[in-house]
């Protein structure tokens, strides 16, 4: 194949990216992240599942009048899970593939969205982690208490869970189409929130497709308002359970098939 097919190639792949983006109270960031993204994938889709009880973050993307960009307003909180799924099933009938979830703060950084993607199916992985607990990752400004939950979190999710990555709540992820089709179908009934993470990696570990992980920087929020609480760090904690029982509910429907 030629360098110019190459280039085309890449360029008909970029097309296809979807981007879902779960946002609480995050008018103060969405302009901005929304242009970033585009920056770096022109051609992508966004679709923002806006949990705020205010409507400025829905009209912050409503005044961007871009065609590419579109949001959906959700008149409670439902949690991040929820907007995940309902962020890929949305960006899924709209032909879009793979699929990028990332935070609304900035967390996550923009400018990694091209090589996260290739990275995606040069390893021909179905879902990518940008995680935070490999070698040359770092994580900037965060809090003790939130590194702190972070690790606790991450180290009873391996404990309990056994799938062989560092970085079990990491919401930077991209999905292959059959584990995005797989995640809409079997995920969002084990809990709410961030333990949703956990669920989704379960599944499609568990489903025997591919999971691997990419270092990636997170950098603590400085505008905006986290959705992380009391009840949320209980509920994951407890989620857990839930999740871990799943796991061996696919696995003895593994061995059950003779995988």
């Amino acid at each position: 194949m030629s360098e110019s097919s190459n280039h085309a190639s890449a360029a008909d792949a970029n097309t296809l990216v979807g981007i879902v983006v779960p946002a609480y109270k995050e008018s103060d960031n969405i302009a901005r992240l929304i242009g970033e993204i585009m920056t770096h994938l022109p051609e992508a889709e966004i679709i923002v599942v806006d949990d705020s009880p205010d409507l400025g973050t829905q009209q912050a993307v409503e005044q961007l009048k871009h065609p590419q960009v579109n949001v959906i307003h959700r008149t409670s909180k439902g949690g991040r899970g929820s907007a995940v799924l309902l962020g890929v099933e949305y960006l899924l009938k709209k032909g879009r593939r793979p699929i990028v979830e990332m935070d609304a703060d900035f967390s996550h950084p923009p400018s990694q969205l091209p090589s996260f993607v290739r990275e995606l199916k040069e390893r021909q992985l179905d879902l990518l982690i940008g995680s935070r607990y490999v070698a040359t990752s770092r994580i900037e400004k965060w809090p003790v208490k939130r590194r702190l939950f972070s690790k606790c979190a991450n180290f009873a999710a391996r404990t309990l869970l056994g799938v062989p990555v560092a970085d079990y709540t990491a919401g930077f992820r991209a999905y292959s189409l059959p584990a995005a089709e797989l995640i809409v179908r079997t995920c969002g009934r084990r809990g709410k929130g961030f333990i949703s993470l956990s669920e989704i990696l379960v599944n499609v570990y568990y489903h025997g497709m591919k999971v691997g992980e990419t270092p990636t920087v997170l950098v603590n929020r400085t505008r905006g308002e986290s959705s992380l609480n009391y009840i949320e760090i209980k509920n994951a904690f407890l989620g857990l359970i839930n999740i871990a029982l799943l796991r061996f509910e696919l696995q003895r429907k593994q061995r059950q098939n003779g995988k």
